[in-house]
Formats: C-alpha cells, structure tokens, sequence
C-alpha cells in the first residue's frame, strides 16, 4: 500500500460539501498549506453581479489592518515637489517621460502606479501596457492624486484593489500563511465589508452568493455565509 504524503494525509479528512466558518476554515487552510514558502491566504467570493454591465461593475480599494505580508512595488508618474514627496513616502520608481518609456520597454514590475493627474496625458498613451494589466491610475481609486506621499503610503501599508472578473467572482490575498488566526480573520472582515459596501446599483437578488477560502497551493473550504458579517 502506497504510503500517504504529508499533503494528502492532511487532505484526507476534508469534506468538499461542508460549510466551514470562518476561524474554522482559517485554522485548516494553515494547516494543509505545507509548501516550502509561506503560502498566501486567498478569498474567493461570488457575487450576483454581471460586470459586463456599467451599473453591475464591482471595483474598490481596500487596507487590510494587519497588512498583505507582500512587498508592494509602487511606480508614481510625477514632478517637481511631487516627485520628491513619493520617493521619501518609498515609491521605488518616480519619473514622467523616462519612466513611460522603461515601462514601453516591458518593465512592469509594479503592483501599483500611481499618478498625478498633471501626468494623464503622458499616462494615457500607456493605457494598452497598464491596462490589461490592471494597473492604470484611475482617480476613482485614488491612484490619480495630488497627494500621492499618501497614496504611496497606503500602498506599501497593505491596501489592495479588488475587481470583480467577468464570471462575476473577486480573488484577492488577505495575508501569509504565517499571519496569525486573528490578523488573517481581521484582513477577511475589512475585504467582506469593503466588496459589500461597494454593491452595485444594478445587483437585483443576492448579492454575495458563496464565499471561499484556499492557500496559494492548497484546495478551498466553503464558507458558511451565517458566519459572515454584512451578507
């Protein structure tokens, strides 16, 4: 008889129909999430959404408490006294036309771009490089701002965007496996909260219709929804 590995020993025991709360689910994720890096702690939520329609769109911005354990690479089109205001809030790149040029050359190595809204114009002939990328400055964001030290900080301090796809589901990080079961369940509440506030006009029926939770190489566990606050 074959002999079980770690991983499969620890999936054994699973029931894929179960409905898990939330610290519950949480407590088993950690423990199946056995690769050799510290895997993150990924939520799936389906939503009664249709993004393909304008009124039906599901997009905001989100800081988590207790932070996404990843360090955020922030690119901010700027000059002058903005320029020198986002290098000491730690932006890793600030430029204009220098930096719109690197990026054409394929270095997008950024989690964030950032811009003041002087810098559009030179941002906007970017819009088939960032955009499918998800990446675009958008003031609705607040990627287009005149404080950008601040948008900076946010960044580096753990906010995340969240954008529904076209199946209507939002994936997003809430941390590292090394995270503590508190850290990881606060993360969780402020995403839940934000994509809840953030329904649409057009939604008509239930709005969060199932919610998951996996690690980056692990599978997901159901969550019950009566454990969920807002839904």
């Amino acid at each position: 008889m074959a002999k079980l590995t770690k991983k499969a020993k620890s999936l054994a025991h699973l029931d894929a129909d179960k409905l898990y709360g939330v610290d519950e689910a949480l407590k088993a994720i950690k423990e199946m999430a056995t690769a050799k890096f510290d895997e993150t702690i990924e939520v799936a939520m389906n939503l009664g959404v249709d993004p393909r329609h304008a009124d039906q769109m599901v997009r905001g911005m989100v800081s988590l408490p207790a932070g996404t354990g990843k360090d955020m690479k922030v690119a901010v089109f700027a000059r002058g006294d903005k320029a020198t205001a986002a290098t000491a809030a730690g932006a890793d790149k600030v430029g204009a036309e220098d930096l719109m040029e690197d990026m054409l050359a394929g270095n997008l190595d950024y989690d964030r771009v950032i811009a003041t809204p002087d810098m559009m114009g030179i941002v906007g002939r970017l819009g088939k490089t960032l955009g499918p990328k998800g990446l675009m400055p958008n003031p609705k964001l607040g990627t287009v701002t005149m404080d950008v030290a601040e948008a900076v900080k946010a960044a580096k301090a753990g906010q995340v965007e969240f954008r529904v796809e076209k199946q209507g589901i939002i994936h997003s990080g809430i941390g590292k496996k090394s995270f503590s079961d508190t850290d990881l369940r606060k993360n969780f509440d402020a995403l839940v909260d934000a994509i809840v506030k953030s329904k649409p006009s057009g939604s008509k029926g239930k709005y969060v219709r199932r919610v998951a939770i996996s690690s980056s190489m692990g599978p997901g566990l159901k969550i019950d929804l009566a454990d969920v606050a807002g839904v």
